[in-house]
């Protein structure tokens, strides 16, 4: 009789489960809750499995010693981690998709009344190619009643007379009391006082322009009197730090789009959508009944949402690409950025809305909170943990996980498989093992450092305003940020060869046994995620100016000749055709571009399939280039992953 060995059959149930999800998930309709539930359901249902084994196989019995100490204690963190997927499990459960509800309310109001709407732009310290970019979508918005301001916290006369020269307001305070939400507050109390007050106020931060339709479109939401806010999503024109420096954006979609374009949606569905600041609009007597923009947190936006709802008022979403905008282009802006949404949601549980704290909000909305909170305090932290207790064992002998491969086959394998099959189904395959654990790694000791500082200390905290714009085109290597992962990559890579090679300090079979497997494999997985996190601390250079493909039939005139070629991406200042000959590198003319006109244009260089030139447009062209560029329908970048593309994308970065 043929005998199958306990860890082939833990194979070949792990391989059922994977073989099951690839061929039934592509068949099920994603907006569905009964599938959703079903997926989710079983995903957490073979996590507590997981964690009711570890707990009770893995760890040692409890006594005050560094291994059952450490055991216990990574364990725990590891249930914590477990409870905050439960709930971000149940919250995706339900979706809600509410672009036909828009399209049906268009111009819910009377023919001749439509609401007045203000545009806000708040700015502090971003350059004017920043700048100009949102004031020309701004302009171009297609509502019939909209009036623009700028809201200048860096009181900057160069900004005025931009203002000035494309016809918007500005306005000015005298203090910058309370960052975005006072200068916004400061705003809205002027504008309150005029003749022509707004019945809507539409929140925009300086690198995000708005496409044309993006008022009409969020403000049909508004046709039910009980929404105080709505939120759109947050799309990127240019690859964050991520993408760039590890050369994958065409695979790898930026960090935020799970969260837009999958939680949010389903946070919608249980009334628990938030504000995430720009790309929002804010009903004024919704906000006037509240006191204005909450100024307790340094994430007015979250608190915001909590405040209305306390209050009566919804949050709600339209899960429509409305806006694009520029991510982070420095590691070190990214970082800051992450730093402080976790901060000021340490300040909101703390100081205003605990999830078990006395105030007005629903159970629904201290679940929210719950799983806001467990998000930031787990996920990080954790992420530190597993990069350290691979060192615990091969230098002190401590081993934190005692198990069986076998075990880790039966009852690790069909959970993580589960997680990452039915995360990626939700999302169109946005979750790549490693490459998540870089994203999170890289912010993981800031945010645990945030974490602290916004439990632990009342505060006020100070906080940094992401950078963006600036002179991106040189290498730069990021030794602070690299450093901590570096000395981790060395300890992790000499404890490895020093144990596998001598009988140094301890006699590892005897101390950990098949467990030494486990502890081999982690190690191998850390040193791929701390090398490729290393890889994504140099930062490569990038044009001053995102390039948008084109594809379109254009003329050159140079030296009294027309060229016909293809234009294949177009910018501001510059441009790439294809399919041309005879352009001499250093002459002059004219690019003809229709809707744009005769553009003044110098050839830079040759390429393999054609050449680059310099622009000069007129102010009203550049601005016709801007608006064709920025605000028309449809998201930018990637938002999809592609698993086979990513890894030849990071294979040709990684060795170049």
């Amino acid at each position: 009789m043929l005998t199958v060995s306990p860890l082939v059959s833990a194979f070949a149930a792990a391989a059922v489960v994977l073989g099951a999800g690839l061929l039934l998930l592509p068949l099920l309709d994603r907006t569905r809750t009964l599938w959703r539930t079903l997926l989710l359901g079983t995903a957490t249902i073979l996590a507590w499995r997981y964690m009711a084994w570890r707990f009770t196989d893995t760890v040692p019995a409890f006594a005050l010693a560094p291994e059952p100490i450490l055991a216990w204690a990574f364990a725990g963190l590891e249930g914590l981690t477990v409870i905050s997927s439960t709930i971000a499990f149940l919250i995706l459960t339900r979706v809600r998709e509410r672009g036909k509800e828009a399209s049906r309310h268009a111009e819910w109001w009377a023919p001749e009344l439509p609401p007045r709407v203000d545009v806000f732009i708040a700015t502090y310290n971003e350059e004017l190619e920043v700048l100009e970019r949102t004031l020309v979508g701004a302009k171009a918005l297609d509502h019939p009643a909209i009036r623009v301001y700028v809201l200048d916290d860096g009181r900057r006369d160069w900004l005025r007379e931009v203002c000035a020269r494309h016809g918007v307001g500005y306005l000015i305070r005298p203090d910058n009391a309370h960052a975005k939400a006072g200068n916004i507050n400061h705003a809205l109390s002027l504008r309150m006082r005029e003749a022509d007050a707004p019945d809507f106020v539409a929140v925009l931060d300086a690198d995000f322009v708005p496409h044309r339709d993006f008022v009409s479109r969020t403000v049909a939401l508004f046709h039910d009197s009980n929404v105080g806010l709505v939120q759109t999503p947050q799309h990127f024109f240019n690859a964050d730090p991520v993408q760039h420096n590890l050369g994958i954006s065409r695979a790898y979609p930026d960090e935020q789009r799970h969260f837009f374009d999958n939680v949010e949606a389903s946070r919608d569905a249980w009334g628990i959508a938030v504000c995430c600041g720009t790309s929002s609009m804010v009903r004024t007597a919704a906000v006037q009944a509240i006191g204005g923009l909450p100024t307790e947190s340094v994430t007015e936006d979250f608190l915001l949402s909590l405040r209305l709802a306390e209050n009566g008022w919804q949050t709600v979403y339209l899960n429509e690409a409305l806006t694009e905008g520029l991510a982070p282009e420095g590691l070190q802006e990214y970082i800051v950025q992450r730093g402080r949404w976790c901060l000021g949601m340490m300040q909101i549980i703390r100081n205003v809305y605990g999830p078990f704290g006395s105030h007005g909000l629903t159970l629904r909305h201290r679940v929210s909170i719950l799983d806001s909170l467990l998000y930031w305090t787990t996920t990080f932290p954790f992420r530190l943990a597993s990069l350290t207790c691979p060192l615990l064992y091969w230098y002190f002998g401590i081993t934190v996980v005692n198990a069986s491969v076998e075990n880790i086959v039966a009852y690790y394998l069909p959970y993580y498989i589960t997680v990452m099959m039915v995360l990626n189904w939700l999302s169109n395959g946005l979750f790549i093992p490693i490459l998540n654990d870089v994203s999170q790694l890289l912010a993981a000791w800031p945010i645990t450092r945030a974490v602290a500082v916004g439990l632990l200390t009342p505060g006020p905290h100070k906080f940094r305003v992401t950078a963006k714009g600036g002179d991106r085109t040189r290498i730069v290597v990021q030794w602070p940020l690299m450093r901590p992962f570096l000395a981790l990559f060395g300890l992790t890579l000499a404890g490895l060869i020093l144990a596998l090679t001598s009988d140094f300090v301890f006699n590892y079979s005897e101390v950990a046994g098949d467990g030494r497997v486990i502890i081999l494999f982690w190690t191998l997985y850390n040193l791929a995620v701390l090398a490729i996190t290393m890889a994504a601390c140099i930062e490569r250079p990038r044009a001053n100016q995102p390039l948008r493909q084109q594809a379109e039939r254009v003329e050159l005139t140079v030296d009294s000749r027309r060229l016909s070629a293809w234009l294949t991406d177009l910018g501001t200042d510059q441009a790439h055709l294809s399919g041309i000959a005879g352009a001499v590198p250093g002459s002059t003319g004219q690019l003809i571009i229709p809707g744009i006109g005769p553009v003044a244009a110098r050839v830079l260089a040759e390429t393999s399939d054609g050449c680059r030139v310099a622009l000069n447009p007129e102010p009203e062209q550049r601005d016709r280039i801007i608006s064709r560029l920025h605000t028309a329908a449809g998201a930018p970048g990637t938002g999809r992953g592609d698993l086979g593309l990513m890894l030849r994308d990071l294979a040709r970065g990684l060795t170049r």
